[in-house]
Formats: structure tokens, sequence, C-alpha cells
């Protein structure tokens, strides 16, 4: 009789063990479980144990962690017609789990087929220098607008990067020339700031030259030294010509007065 009572005593415990094990659930820190009553919302359990009750409750497990996007490279049209290819990377993560099962199928999805569209749509917005020049601004553009269109989803986008901006290899020669031609501008004003310069200093000695004739002529002598150390030349003044050596004479009497 006793062992009538055991034996049929043991599929009932088996029973209610896997009754209290399947009841039994544990997420992590960075996890929360939605739980589905009879197909109706009962609510969200987490982090930590807790019991659910078993065929009568659903349990689908979100993960609460940022989540990056891989973007893949989308073709966009810029406003001044230009084609170039652009890859982003956005990082999002999930913060009412509740909402991210019960507004949206796949939430995953979803979120990373409205970062191509939203990201197309703002940069065909966009000249080209814009693109290349203002990227900062442009992912905060494209983050607040995905945020925006995630919120009722329970999600939360928290950042969206460019990656990277593919040029046709026409367009990329095109903005080399154009590098080239600004350089080249910019060293012709250079050039053109240090002849202004030259010129100005040049008209400040001449003034001065004008009042001192002395001047004039000690400068003038000193030029026809500098002349005379180079060889087979012949210099031409307003009076004589001198030939090389006579003008060598001239800078060793002038080296002479000047040690005197």
């Amino acid at each position: 009789m006793v062992d009538y009572i055991g034996g049929s005593l043991l599929p009932v415990l088996i029973v209610v063990i896997l009754i209290i094990s399947q009841s039994i659930k544990m997420v992590n820190e960075y996890e929360r479980v939605v739980i589905f009553r009879l197909g109706r919302l009962s609510g969200v359990k987490g982090p930590g144990i807790f019991l659910i009750i078993p065929i009568i409750d659903k349990a689908i497990k979100i993960d609460l962690r940022v989540v990056a996007i891989d973007v893949p490279k989308q073709a966009v049209i810029t406003r001044d017609n230009v084609t170039v290819e652009v890859d982003a990377v956005v990082y999002y993560k999930v913060v009412e789990p509740g909402a991210a099962i019960t507004q949206v199928e796949n939430y995953m999805f979803a979120t990373s087929t409205l970062s191509q569209t939203t990201l197309r749509d703002v940069l065909g917005q966009m000249e080209l220098d814009e693109l290349l020049s203002e990227r900062e601004s442009i992912n905060k553009q494209i983050q607040e607008l995905l945020d925006a269109y995630t919120d009722p989803w329970g999600i939360k986008v928290t950042g969206v990067t460019i990656r990277d901006v593919a040029l046709p290899d026409t367009m990329k020669r095109a903005i080399a020339k154009q590098a080239e031609a600004e350089r080249e501008k910019r060293a012709r004003i250079i050039l053109a700031e240090g002849e202004f310069q030259a010129a100005e200093r040049m008209k400040d000695a001449a003034n001065i030259y004008e009042g001192l004739p002395a001047a004039i002529k000690l400068r003038e002598l000193q030029t026809l030294a500098e002349i005379a150390r180079e060889k087979n030349l012949i210099v031409v003044t307003q009076s004589q010509t001198l030939e090389t050596g006579n003008v060598a004479a001239l800078s060793q009497a002038i080296s002479g007065k000047k040690e005197r």
C-alpha cells in the first residue's frame, strides 16, 4: 500500500518540481523581462529573481545596454547634385521595455531601417561643402530626428556618427584642384604683401636719401665696392666707365679712409 502511494506521488512530485523550476526566473542587472499574462501586458520584472506562472505567463527578455547599429553605405544625392556614399553608426538603448515590445514588432529592425532613411533624407538637403565641413552638427541633427521618431517605441538614441563619406573620383580630382588653387592664391597674396612692404620701406629710404645727398653718395660707393668683388665686370656710371681694377682700387681707398 505504501509502495503504491509512493509510486503514485512520484509523478506528482516531478510535475511540481518542473512547475517550480519553470516559475523561478532570474535576469541580470542590465536586463528586464516583459510579462504577458493570458495575452495581456502584466508588467516588467527584473533585475534579480522573480516568479511567473507557467503556461499562463509569457516572458520576453529585453537588453537595456547601448546597442551600436552599423548603418550600411547609402547612396545620397546632395542638394548640389553630387552623388556620395555615406555610412554611419547609430547608438541607442531601450528605456521602456514594455513600449519596445508592444508598440513595434521588431524594434531592432525598425530602428536600423529608420536610421537609413533618416540619414538619406537629412544628407539629401545638404550641399557637399556642408557635408564635409559640418559633420558634428549633422550628427546632432540626425540624432534628434531619430530620437523623436523612436520615442514612442521606448527607444533612446544616444548618438550618431557619420563614419565615412565616399566621393566619386571626378569629384576628388576637382577638390584637389580647388585646394591647389587656394594654396596658390594664398602664396600670391603673401608674395604681394611682401612686395608692398618692401616698396614701403624703399620709399621711406628714398625720402631719407633725398634729404641727405652725402648718404646717397656713400650708398653708391658701397654698392660699387660690392660689385668690385666680382671679376670681369665693367661698371658704367654717369661720369665715366670704370673697369674692375679701378673699382677695386676705389674700394680699397674707401676701406682705407674708414680705417683712418
